[in-house]
């Protein structure tokens, strides 16, 4: 992943509305929501939602699919794993080798997607 997507991806999870859809669309995992859905669990109306979702789509965060007359949206488990990983690639550089090696655990326990 790139720095430019990388500062897309952090700033379109830098609202709470954004930050709260895509954590739902994560719990929700592969199966995703529909927007009726995903906005009762955000709490937002879905026209509002539909901005907030079309910026986290923008960012590579947030997929969508036609099922019938609804649209699921999912969370992009790839692209998420990519920040993840750009953010701790370099991680715990220089510490000693135990701190070092719990930090790795850690991290690679972050998301088992």
């Amino acid at each position: 992943m790139d720095k430019h997507s990388v500062v897309q991806a952090l700033a379109a999870l830098a609202h709470p509305v954004r930050l709260e859809a895509f954590r739902a669309l994560v719990v929700a995992g592969h199966d995703g929501l529909a927007q009726k859905a995903l906005a009762e669990a955000v709490g937002v109306g879905p026209t509002n939602l539909a901005f907030h979702l079309k910026e986290l789509a923008t960012a590579g965060l947030v997929n969508q699919a036609q099922a019938g007359r609804f649209v699921i949206y999912r969370a992009a488990f790839e692209q998420m794993n990519g920040l993840l990983t750009y953010l701790t690639l370099n991680c715990c550089q220089g510490l000693p080798k135990a701190a070092a090696a719990d930090a790795a655990v850690a991290a690679s326990d972050a998301c088992g997607c």
